[in-house]
């Protein structure tokens, strides 16, 4: 089988090549599958780079979402031939993940692939579609309120998902984006109006502005989730999930103190199941397929070291979808 296989040398660099390796080499699990199609993650960057980042231990196959056949199972609710997804669990970071032509995993992880997805619309979506599926439905679950949503880092794998399902669910959306040259790319995806990062990303000067966002889709963090906590609409709420921006928050209590706005924590790693089966349901009725296969970007494993580099200095817009 052939992986991607990223080692260690004494000196502590790391290397990334693609390799044929026995498949017996691959780690214990309940259920083999047969992966057809996976991603380029932020994290698989980190894990593909020349330091290592996430990686627990050498040699090891980065990915860290996947979808395709099972070939072998051990576990009852899945035969020879179902259709799989995979997302979180630490697959590509602490365990061996998607880019080979097998992976070998415990069978809690995985989801049934939702009627009228294919496995390569699967990983359009990939972790970054069901990250912001999630973030969608916990701003759904605490009450959308009346005017634009707004995203943050629109023009990337969450937030173009984000502002697409936002759109298809007939609410007006907001873009936040630092390139002028992607207005007409996110217009596309259902945003109706454009802002410019520049005008987020001034220093917090009051801690309650004009209430203007009935909700938010924050994919960046740092300042920018600062300035917008005081743009909030009174008991509107906020789906934090990344930390572009930095882990720090300049920011006060005031916001959730005299407006009632909600901070909600996105981790998509260790969702339970029934959350899980949720989101791919919602993502496979909700996503318009046309959109989503405007943001695919295709990839081989042969181009993943070069594709790992681009993510880390923000240069990949849409959603790399890995053809193995």
């Amino acid at each position: 089988m052939r992986a991607l296989i990223v080692e260690k040398a004494e000196d502590g660099t790391t290397s990334a090549a693609v390799q044929d390796i026995a498949e017996d080499r691959l780690p214990e699990g309940d259920v083999t599958v047969r992966v057809e199609h996976s991603t380029v993650n932020y994290k698989d960057g980190l894990c593909i780079g020349p330091g290592g980042g996430l990686v627990r231990s050498y040699p090891h196959v980065p990915g860290i979402d996947f979808a395709g056949t099972v070939e072998t199972t051990d576990d009852d609710r899945y035969a020879p031939g179902d259709k799989v997804v995979l997302t979180g669990w630490r697959v590509g970071e602490a365990r061996w993940g998607g880019y080979a032509e097998k992976a070998r995993v415990k069978a809690d992880w995985l989801v049934p692939l939702p009627e009228g997805l294919t496995t390569r619309q699967a990983m359009a979506v990939g972790t970054a579609g069901f990250t912001s599926m999630l973030a969608v439905q916990a701003l759904e679950d605490q009450g959308l309120k009346d005017g634009p949503v707004l995203v943050t880092g629109a023009a990337g794998g969450v937030g173009s998902v984000a502002v697409a399902l936002l759109a298809a669910m007939g609410r007006e959306v907001a873009a936040v984006t630092g390139r002028p040259e992607q207005e007409d790319y996110l217009r596309s995806l259902g945003a109706t109006q454009i802002v410019a990062r520049g005008d987020l990303a001034e220093t917090v000067k009051r801690p309650l502005e004009s209430e203007t966002w009935g909700g938010c889709v924050d994919a960046v963090g740092g300042a920018m989730l600062a300035r917008v906590l005081g743009q909030m609409q009174y008991g509107a709420s906020v789906a934090a999930v990344g930390l572009a921006g930095g882990a720090n928050l300049p920011a006060t209590v005031i916001p959730f103190l005299l407006r009632g706005v909600n901070l909600l924590g996105i981790d998509s790693v260790m969702q339970p199941y029934e959350n899980r089966v949720r989101a791919w349901a919602r993502l496979a009725e909700l996503l318009p397929m046309d959109k989503l296969e405007a943001m695919v970007v295709p990839a081989t494993l042969e181009d993943l070291p070069r594709l790992g580099a681009d993510i880390l200095q923000g240069q990949v817009r849409g959603r790399v979808v890995v053809d193995i």
